[in-house]
């Protein structure tokens, strides 16, 4: 079954964009995946198809309607149970969980906001899950949808070359990935470190297993706390 990824945006020409290369581009080639962008303006109100209107109670900026939005969704959406996604800074961090999660159903359909946000009732009445990618904000959510179904698409079975590529990734495990290291053995007076050159594979991985703790403390505190709590 083709996963699907329907986006609804006021500039689907951003998509596939960079998934059209690479892994996720040969993916897409070969209908392991559908990537399907819905302008948002065909669905607008009035004359000039407006898309959104004053917030009640004030404020600056103006606030997708939810009537549009409602139509847009229930239109692109159809009978699938698929999540339906809105990338926007109030929402949870989006974790590695969440996409091992969507990529293993049939697909994922994402609002993608602009101006000041949504109106809370469409997001309740599509049970709409809200992520975000970090403690910052964005002019959209383009640019973060592209960033999920990145990680989404390239774990679909058969997109990376091995099967074993994402057992060992950052993450997956609750700690930052190891060090990596390949030729030149020694490159301007730096030294690949000589357990990764002895061939014994139950000391490579616990030298990897150390410095992923070590990486993990170092860059993650937070990461580490929660990995130290775990029973």
């Amino acid at each position: 079954m083709t996963w699907q990824a329907d986006i609804l945006t006021l500039f689907p020409d951003m998509f596939p964009g960079p998934l059209g290369y690479s892994l996720a581009g040969r993916a897409l080639e070969n209908d392991v995946w559908s990537c399907r962008a819905h302008d948002l303006r065909p669905y607008g109100r009035g004359r000039h198809r407006a898309l959104d209107d004053t917030p009640f109670g004030g404020g600056a900026g103006m606030v997708m309607r939810p009537d549009v939005l409602d139509h847009a969704l229930s239109d692109v959406r159809g009978s699938r149970q698929c999540p339906v996604i809105y990338p926007t800074p109030r929402g949870k961090r989006l974790e590695q969980k969440d996409i091992e999660r969507f990529s293993q159903g049939d697909g994922v359909v994402i609002l993608c906001g602009r101006f000041e946000g949504v109106d809370e009732r469409v997001l309740e009445k599509h049970a709409v899950e809200q992520f975000c990618m970090g403690d910052f904000v964005l002019s959209g959510g383009e640019i973060p949808a592209l960033a999920l179904l990145d990680g989404c698409v390239r774990l679909l079975p058969g997109v990376m070359g091995s099967v074993h590529s994402g057992e060992e990734e950052s993450f997956s495990e609750g700690l930052l990935e190891y060090p990596h290291y390949t030729r030149p053995a020694e490159w301007e007076g730096r030294d690949v470190p000589s357990v990764l050159l002895s061939g014994h594979h139950q000391d490579i991985a616990r030298w990897r297993h150390e410095k992923s703790i070590a990486v993990t403390r170092a860059q993650r505190p937070d990461l580490w706390a929660a990995y130290e709590q775990r029973p």
